[in-house]
């Protein structure tokens, strides 16, 4: 009988205290927000007070040049090197693979220049028709420069990848294989273990894009087998940064994109330009939320804080979701972009309307509801799956702070503006 409830226990998962939550995040103490429910999140989450917090010292007493002798200077690279090192561990890989630049778009940008230099001719990059346009973009613009681009094409009914069809692609001389961890308009989460470990046995290399997928937790990257993954702090409750995981064998391969006299640090060779100092030191603050997360939910801190955290954050958000799912499911003038299953995706809904999307979401305004109409960058996978990209998709999304009665009051004002 113990054994029994013993194994009850492991099994047994615990749920969010939401109340503590939203407690961490300002926004909601904001008299401004009062009764407003957010639902843009994929295009940035609300900050966390312990980002807020670091960013507001590093200003008031760190603000200086980092690294010199002096103590407010070492106190600033301490704080630098100290967000690296604690990302790192959380998202499962060594510390001088996490670099950080401007946003993920420039990191994108950046590291496609360095490919252009290291491809050899004749080979392809594979990019796929589900992504946002800064992940398709600078990899698609190499087809300028002669080199050949392959597209991954999406099931124009579902939204989602097939691997037979990334089989296939993989049968010519492919170099590299470029794709979302999801897509911030399907929002169903790809099998990025078995899409690379398909790439990596027809010798390619692999970029993924973790933007859409990184606010609902850190993704443990060694597990993944990508080569680089890529994500943007200011949407998973941190500042205005896109962070990059690069490994460390393939880094060191490519051409170095810094100032040469950087090309034997692997974290600076994609980084063109100076880092921000304040933004990249507060992003520790969000290595303080996941831990403060896991402590209050009985776990460890770490990279142990950010497997308990992503299981909490997703449980969380699948509970809340998957009755939104069954209500736009249930609407005849509505078509769902993407799963119906909450297990499969992320919680960034796309609807198709029978009217103007952006209209629609004006209309959600007056009654609390901050939602946002349009193609959100992603005109390709629409356009694929033949939505009207005159009238875009109306696009809810949400994350973990979000709660039962706020997804209700969505579907009230929906009821009444549809």
């Amino acid at each position: 009988m113990l054994a029994h409830r013993g194994l009850f226990r492991i099994h047994m998962r615990m749920t969010l205290d939401i109340a503590w939550v939203r407690a961490q995040f300002p926004a909601f103490d904001e008299p401004a927000l009062q009764g407003q429910s957010f639902f843009e999140n994929a295009g940035g989450s609300y900050t966390c007070r312990q980002v807020i917090d670091r960013l507001c010292r590093f200003y008031t007493q760190r603000k200086v040049q980092p690294y010199a002798p002096y103590e407010a200077s070492q106190l600033a690279g301490a704080e630098m090197d100290e967000a690296r090192s604690r990302l790192a561990d959380m998202l499962g890989v060594q510390t001088h693979e996490v670099s950080f630049g401007p946003s993920t778009t420039q990191n994108t940008y950046v590291l496609a220049q360095a490919v252009r230099q290291w491809i050899k001719p004749g080979q392809s990059i594979v990019v796929t028709n589900q992504d946002h346009e800064a992940n398709s973009g600078p990899w698609r613009r190499l087809a300028e420069e002669g080199i050949s681009v392959l597209e991954w094409q999406i099931d124009p009914e579902t939204g989602e990848l097939q691997l037979d069809d990334l089989a296939q692609l993989l049968e010519q001389d492919v170099a590299l294989v470029c794709f979302p961890h999801c897509s911030n308009v399907v929002g169903a989460i790809n099998d990025v273990p078995a899409i690379t470990t398909l790439a990596k046995a027809a010798g390619a290399r692999t970029v993924v894009d973790g933007v859409s997928y990184a606010p609902h937790g850190f993704a443990d990257v060694s597990a993944l087998g990508c080569d680089v993954y890529l994500f943007s702090a200011y949407k998973t409750y941190g500042p205005h940064q896109g962070i990059m995981v690069i490994r460390e064998d393939w880094g060191m391969e490519l051409p170095n994109q810094g100032h040469h006299f950087n090309g034997d640090s692997l974290y600076k060779r994609f980084t063109p330009a100076g880092p921000d100092h304040a933004q990249v030191a507060a992003s520790a603050g969000m290595a303080d939320y996941f831990d403060a997360l896991s402590r209050h939910h009985g776990g460890g801190t770490g990279a142990a804080a950010a497997r308990k955290a992503h299981d909490l954050m997703r449980d969380q958000e699948v509970a809340v979701l998957q009755p939104l799912l069954d209500y736009v499911s249930s609407k005849n003038s509505v078509r769902l972009i993407g799963p119906a299953d909450a297990r499969r995706r992320a919680p960034t809904v796309a609807m198709a309307l029978e009217s103007d999307a952006e209209d629609v979401a004006a209309k959600l305004a007056p009654h609390g509801i901050m939602a946002g109409g349009g193609d959100f960058y992603a005109q390709r996978p629409l356009s694929a799956m033949g939505v009207d990209l005159s009238k875009g998709v109306l696009r809810v999304s949400f994350v973990h702070y979000t709660t039962k009665a706020e997804v209700d009051a969505l579907m009230g004002a929906l009821d009444q503006v549809l």
